[in-house]
């Protein structure tokens, strides 16, 4: 049995593997792999195997259920999002509680066959793209056990590339579900604002969260976002979004990349090497490279964290902080606090110059259909962030903090693995509605690099072999 989701439903229907024999071979991954900073929690093994076993009862019952997107698939959940019966802690035990409801992104995932196994760990409420804040230890890099997992989406980015399970839910705020994602060798979608219910989601910025997708390939990432995209009315940041089909990479692509003197990559020269060779690699396969001036992006990336969006994180954490606040992690505690600072005038002049930016940034897609931009312009030691947290972990965001800011949405993809081993990703980004774009151009990317599957050293599926499971292009 394959590794990607569309292999596993493909030998579910076919009775070539059944659910229960793919959620014990999870489990059995899990107990092998060994890695305890992984998950927070574990739903019982028993508990998952009878809903897996119920699952193909009731399919053979009703052989129309087979059609579930995901049917039998084991998944992982962040754990700032609800599953009803497992505590929600946001990695921060003092603010834990169990929900009796699946937050809706869960619901639907359940709905389209998925099981879900376990809750991940994560930087401690969501806040911070590095991985180590948090009180339930710091998940192993899988290509080098001195770097950063990269978060805050850590333990769903790592249980994915481990092979532990097909695919995760992540959230995305400033780059929690892209950075992870690129430092792990697999793909990070983060949808345009709205398209996915962040009802039951434990807020980071309210206003900005995304509920994100972590996988193997571009087309199991796209099939879950499909199953969980769609108006929700306890959601009021919910909207109307057309999400679209997955097709083949668009003929007369032109890809925006940072003219070269505004290329940050903070001395790392083997970074900026593999982004050239990745831009190579778009123009080989049909790409024009459009050079675009990318200083008003960078602007709005550093209203994020210097502007008063950090607010929004004091308000999700105030029940603790206000309370308790030796309870949470040092680091966390320092950020959150600041977002008690800013006064509305502070707030209603940030609002105003992001307004003024996002014209020049809509205007600069004039030029371009989406931008090829490294993930992370470098990565870092867990020891080199414990010493510097806050400049390190900024530093890691250089590419990704204005995309929710500016209402964008993105798709990290694998773009090769540098001499040193590290694996580097890209990250395209487009206007807010493009998403099936992003996955069609990032497929076809993926796919030409013929880059093993995450950490799991198997080889990708022939990108034809993918389409005609999915009944898509090649």
């Amino acid at each position: 049995m394959g590794e990607t989701v569309a292999a596993i439903v493909e030998a579910h229907r076919s009775g070539a593997a059944s659910p229960e024999a793919t959620i014990a071979r999870a489990y059995a991954r899990i107990r092998a792999h060994d890695d305890p900073a992984i998950f927070i929690a574990l739903r019982a093994e028993a508990d998952a195997l009878a809903e897996a076993k119920a699952l193909a009862a009731e399919r053979s019952a009703d052989r129309t259920l087979a059609d579930r997107p995901l049917f039998g698939v084991p998944v992982a959940v962040k754990d700032n999002i609800d599953v009803a019966g497992l505590p929600t802690t946001a990695a921060c035990p003092a603010f834990a509680y169990t929900p009796k409801e699946d937050a809706t992104c869960v619901a639907r995932l359940k709905r389209a066959g998925a099981i879900v196994i376990g809750k991940t760990n994560l930087d401690q409420f969501a806040t911070g793209l590095v991985g180590v804040r948090t009180p339930y230890g710091i998940a192993r890099n899988l290509f080098d056990p001195a770097l950063i997992p990269g978060g805050s989406s850590a333990g769903s980015a790592i249980a994915v590339a481990a092979g532990l399970v097909p695919l995760a839910l992540g959230t995305d705020t400033a780059g929690s579900g892209r950075v992870p994602a690129g430092l792990s060798n697999i793909v990070g979608l983060k949808p345009s604002l709205g398209l996915v219910s962040t009802a039951g989601v434990v807020p980071a910025c309210r206003t900005l969260d995304c509920v994100s997708v972590l996988a193997l390939t571009v087309d199991d990432a796209f099939a879950a976002l499909a199953a969980i995209a769609g108006p929700d009315a306890a959601d009021p940041y919910s909207r109307p979004r057309r999400l679209g089909a997955l097709g083949a990479l668009p003929r007369g692509l032109r890809l925006g990349v940072p003219m070269p003197g505004q290329r940050l990559f903070f001395g790392d020269e083997a970074s900026a090497a593999a982004y050239d060779a990745a831009l190579a690699r778009f123009a080989r396969l049909g790409a024009v490279i459009v050079a675009f001036d990318m200083e008003p992006f960078y602007q709005a990336a550093r209203l994020l964290y210097e502007g008063p969006w950090v607010a929004e994180r004091y308000l999700a954490a105030r029940s603790v902080i206000e309370k308790a606040p030796q309870s949470m992690h040092p680091v966390t505690r320092q950020i959150i606090l600041g977002g008690a600072k800013p006064s509305a005038a502070d707030a209603f002049a940030a609002f105003y110059a992001l307004e003024e930016l996002r014209r020049v940034c809509d205007h600069a897609f004039r030029s371009f259909d989406a931008m090829a931009l490294p993930t992370v312009p470098t990565v870092y030691t867990v020891e080199q962030v414990l010493a510097d947290p806050i400049t390190l972990n900024s530093r890691l965001g250089t590419y990704t903090n204005f995309v929710n800011l500016l209402d964008l949405c993105a798709l990290s993809v694998p773009a090769s693995m540098r001499a040193d081993g590290t694996p580097f990703g890209i990250t395209l980004v487009a206007p807010a509605g493009e998403d099936a774009a992003l996955a069609a151009i990032g497929r076809a990317f993926h796919a030409d690099t013929t880059l093993p599957l995450g950490a799991t050293g198997k080889a990708q599926p022939p990108l034809a072999a993918m389409a005609a499971q999915a009944k898509l292009p090649a």
